[in-house]
């Protein structure tokens, strides 16, 4: 028997493929709670990867569309996303179609573009279709750091670095599963690095607290 999402793997290509580069466009499988497909992939997500695990999350999709509403990418850039539920012939949902606009791309471009960005009204964050997602959170948190230096990824000084690493353990990301080596990944350092880096961080932190000489 075919997988109820296989039928939209077509339009979630020919979504993609009409407004490559800056769009991407996944399927959610509610089922497994993992990503069933995915196209031009800029987030850095594959199949087979980790979407929404919340506990009832499927009870609450009453409405057939979910947005638009705003998202950060892994390097900090603005998206504008919408999400399609996807149902069998008995209603129930059985999965996500998620469209990912990267509007960063025409922050630049004429004035006749910028009704696509909502620049006006910053774009509401997604409760409870989100609240699961951790990648997003490392995403809000990174994007956080860059705009408040403005700088960008491949900007980072290595004492930049180090004040990003801080930032994310402050907020707890670090003690998340996997987040190290995502991070690593979205930095471009070995997971070596990462490990070493925040071992002196928390030392310097300990040292702070107890008062001692750093």
């Amino acid at each position: 028997m075919p997988h109820p999402l296989t039928p939209f793997i077509p339009v979630c290509d020919a979504v993609a493929t009409l407004f490559s580069p800056h769009v991407e466009a996944v399927l959610h499988d509610l089922e497994t709670g993992l990503i069933f497909h995915i196209a031009n992939a800029f987030s850095r997500r594959r199949p087979g990867d980790t979407s929404l695990n919340e506990a009832g999350l499927v009870s609450t999709l009453d409405d057939d569309v979910i947005g638009p509403y705003g998202k950060s990418n892994w390097d900090g850039r603005r998206l504008k996303a919408i999400t399609s539920v996807l149902r069998d012939t008995d209603g129930k949902p059985v999965g996500l179609l998620c469209i990912n606009h990267d509007i960063e791309a025409f922050a630049g471009i004429f004035d006749q573009l910028k009704s696509m960005m909502d620049i006006a009204s910053p774009l509401p964050k997604a409760s409870a279709l989100m609240a699961d997602d951790w990648r997003e959170a490392v995403n809000s948190v990174i994007g956080e750091f860059l705009t408040a230096h403005r700088t960008s990824l491949a900007g980072l000084t290595s004492p930049e670095v180090d004040g990003l690493l801080a930032l994310l353990e402050a907020r707890g990301v670090f003690a998340i599963r996997k987040a190290v080596p995502y991070v690593a990944e979205i930095l471009k350092l070995s997971r070596a690095t990462i490990y070493n880096r925040l071992g002196a961080i928390r030392q310097k932190q300990d040292a702070a607290v107890q008062g001692e000489p750093q």
